[in-house]
């Protein structure tokens, strides 16, 4: 028969056994949970590697995002803390897919332009990555239709000079990046003019009913349709008889009318030695003074009453009872000016 004494021993090393069970179920579970937390610290760095490789300077992906429209807001509430950029708005837009569209592509080229003038320093790192990308697509798509070839010299030489200017000013935190990378970027730029300048245009082998074959009331008529006067110095070049053409006074008489307002042609009159307007010469004066009626196929439109920015037919979340009422449509210098606070 057990002591007392027995007895109190026996129960002390039971409950310092039950103690040690206790403690090893302990350091188990928390050896299991240190296993996930070290798993769950790899997840996240290799799905924060995965982003940072999406979004560096060699992948040719741009960052998307599922809505293909955006809130424009110009100030904080209650709801929606902080500002809409132009940065922004340009990663959450879908460029990629408007430049296929011959609608949309001048639209896209302009917004290019304007940006590469007085916007890149507004943009940030992941917008100017798509800015780049975006450019890319442009020249490659020119470089396989072979069209818009002078449209994209321009754009691409407006943003070698922009790049130039505030490479100068390194130091001023005028760009966001390494200097070392906006100069990669201009090689890249001076790259794509030599492939362009290379640009071998191909004769098609159709042998069908060309443009010259046409009546002239007809020539004259797809002529007038043209809205830049180089497009028609260009054309008047390919033939004898189409150089005629190109210099017919009404015909440029139009493109004026159609690009200047009667008070800007009226202090910008030239004559001619037969003491007639010379309007040929008029047009290329007044477009060294004013900006030329810009037209497009189709454009970025805002909601007045959702203040939504979206591409004309994109469906968005709007309130209103009749929401094609609301929408206006924008210019690219309206979208640049949209962002101005």
């Amino acid at each position: 028969m057990l002591s007392i004494k027995q007895v109190k021993e026996w129960k002390r090393t039971l409950s310092n056994k039950s103690l040690l069970c206790v403690i090893h179920s302990f350091c188990k579970k928390e050896d299991h949970n240190k296993e996930n937390l070290f798993n769950s610290l790899n997840y996240d760095v290799a799905a924060k590697k995965r982003k940072k490789d999406l979004l560096n300077n060699k992948a040719k992906i741009q960052y998307f995002h599922q809505e293909k429209w955006i809130y424009v807001h110009k100030g904080s509430t209650k709801e929606r803390h902080g500002y809409c950029t132009l940065g922004e708005a340009f990663n959450r837009l879908d460029f990629s897919s408007a430049i296929l569209d011959s609608r949309r592509f001048n639209y896209v080229v302009r917004l290019l332009e304007l940006i590469a003038k007085s916007q890149l320093t507004s943009l940030s790192g992941i917008a100017q990555k798509n800015y780049m990308n975006i450019l890319e697509k442009v020249v490659q798509k020119v470089l396989e239709d072979q069209q818009n070839i002078r449209l994209i010299r321009e754009l691409l030489q407006t943003l070698y000079t922009s790049l130039c200017t505030l490479v100068q000013r390194v130091g001023k935190s005028v760009l966001v990046g390494n200097i070392n990378m906006w100069v990669h970027r201009m090689e890249t730029i001076l790259h794509w003019q030599q492939q362009l300048n290379n640009i071998q245009i191909t004769r098609p082998a159709f042998k069908g009913t060309t443009f010259t074959d046409l009546p002239l009331c007809l020539q004259l008529n797809i002529m007038q349709r043209l809205s830049d006067g180089r497009d028609l110095v260009s054309l008047g070049q390919v033939a004898p008889d189409l150089q005629v053409l190109s210099e017919d006074r009404l015909l440029w008489k139009k493109l004026c009318q159609y690009h200047f307002t009667d008070r800007q042609i009226r202090k910008r009159l030239i004559l001619s030695d037969k003491g007639q307007l010379d309007w040929k010469k008029m047009y290329f004066k007044l477009i060294r003074c004013y900006p030329r009626k810009e037209q497009y196929g189709d454009t970025l439109q805002l909601c007045r009453h959702c203040h939504i920015l979206s591409w004309k037919g994109t469906d968005h979340p709007c309130t209103a009872n009749n929401p094609e009422t609301c929408s206006t449509s924008l210019s690219p210098q309206d979208f640049i000016n949209l962002f101005r606070f």
